[in-house]
């Protein structure tokens, strides 16, 4: 026995957030191949750094288009969700990606610190203030559809990753036009590095959360046990499970046992509809996707299978 939703809503965000990445990645891969050109014609490592930053943000992004593209496609027999979970398969993949990217920024920065190379800070300069300016119209973009789901969470990590990486290669330029002090591009790196490491580790956190299929934060199941057995007619209740099919979307299912006579007289179906009320509207994760059980008392003894 379960309820149903409504998903048209769900599924205009989904290609409202689409369209976003589709402007957001082709953003970021002008302003890339733009970093590259300047590395050509300057010789500066900072900006050919930066530019190999900027190639591993737009991959992570082309992986959260394909995502989001994939999340707009119907259920069916063989996938009954769809394709929800590619989100979050998506941003674990970006979470690695921007993991990788941290600890190279940190390796590269504490070499340079040691070893700093020869920078043009003038050219620099430039070259950050075009990546920033094309950075800021990416966080505008994706603002407003951070909060909608992981991937996008991701995506807009992914550009605020850039954005540091912008203003550090400003911030550096100005230092080496101004001093000559070449090793503050290693400053700002190490201090970019320690920005991105945390929120990648949340972000890596909350969708290995959903592929163990843990409970979603937020939401006791010991509360919902509680309030369960507190509704009328209701004995026990057993194999309680509760995850997140994909951000926004969790799921809880339960087996009821209910006294005897109400299996009898038809009082099941206002039980159900109680216990589906009690998960979609009690609790700060609201359940609209619920699966319960209804079992008499007598069916306790022929249960064989151990929960």
């Amino acid at each position: 026995m379960g309820n149903g939703h409504d998903h048209s809503h769900g599924a205009e965000d989904a290609a409202g957030n689409r369209g976003k990445l589709v402007i957001v990645f082709a953003i970021t891969f002008m302003v890339m191949v733009a970093e590259i050109v300047g590395s050509v014609l300057t010789g500066s490592l900072a900006l050919l750094a930066d530019a190999g930053h900027m190639f591993t943000d737009s991959a992570g992004l082309l992986i959260a288009l394909i995502a989001a593209s994939l999340a707009l496609k119907p259920a069916t027999l063989k996938r009954t969700w769809g394709y929800k979970r590619a989100e979050i398969v998506a941003a674990a993949g970006q979470a690695a990606l921007l993991l990788g990217v941290g600890g190279f920024v940190i390796i590269e920065g504490i070499r340079r610190l040691f070893e700093p190379p020869e920078v043009v800070g003038s050219t620099m300069l430039w070259f950050g203030i075009i990546g920033l300016a094309g950075n800021a119209i990416g966080l505008l973009v994706l603002a407003s559809g951070r909060h909608h789901n992981f991937n996008m969470k991701a995506a807009f990590l992914e550009v605020l990753n850039d954005a540091l990486g912008s203003v550090a290669v400003i911030a550096a330029a100005v230092i080496i036009a101004l001093t000559g002090w070449t090793r503050a591009d290693a400053v700002v790196s190490l201090l970019i590095g320690a920005l991105i490491i945390p929120r990648t580790l949340k972000l890596l956190r909350d969708t290995t959360d959903v592929l163990m299929e843990n409970v979603p934060r937020g939401l006791d199941l010991a509360e919902v046990r509680e309030h369960i057995l507190a509704l009328p007619h209701v004995i026990d209740v057993h194999d309680l499970h509760a995850s997140l099919v994909a951000s926004g979307t969790p799921i809880l299912s339960a087996h009821v046992t209910v006294k005897d006579h109400c299996m009898r007289d038809g009082h099941s179906a206002t039980i159900l509809a109680d216990l589906q009320r009690c998960v979609a509207e009690h609790f700060d994760v609201s359940i609209e996707h619920s699966t319960f059980q209804i079992e008499p008392a007598a069916h306790r003894d022929q249960e064989s299978l151990p929960h």
